[in-house]
């Protein structure tokens, strides 16, 4: 556990700047999160995709799955089984 001194610094434990590259003389930055912190290295946030490159992985992914559901074969999924999908939610109802 860290202390935060009377000049608001707090030091980093050993381990944990080792685990994610921390150095001295590196920027991290102090992120809101709800009723946490979140303690995030400059080159960790140089890592993560700004908003609009998210948004257009987002669109890729999506217009992919619209083609996957039209080319879809349904006659597979609805073959002649001699039953419906409504037969099932009358089964076991009196009639």
């Amino acid at each position: 556990m860290s202390r935060v001194t009377s000049k608001l610094q707090v030091t980093i434990p050993k381990a944990i700047a080792e685990r994610y590259g921390i150095e001295p003389g590196q920027e991290i930055d102090w992120l809101p999160a709800g009723d946490a912190i979140r303690v995030v290295p400059q080159a960790h946030l140089e890592l993560q995709p700004d908003r609009e490159r998210r948004l257009a992985f987002f669109r890729e992914a999506t217009a992919r799955q619209r083609k996957r559901e039209t080319t879809r074969d349904l006659k597979r999924y609805t073959s002649d089984r001699g039953w419906q999908r409504e037969d099932l939610y009358e089964r076991g109802s009196p009639r």
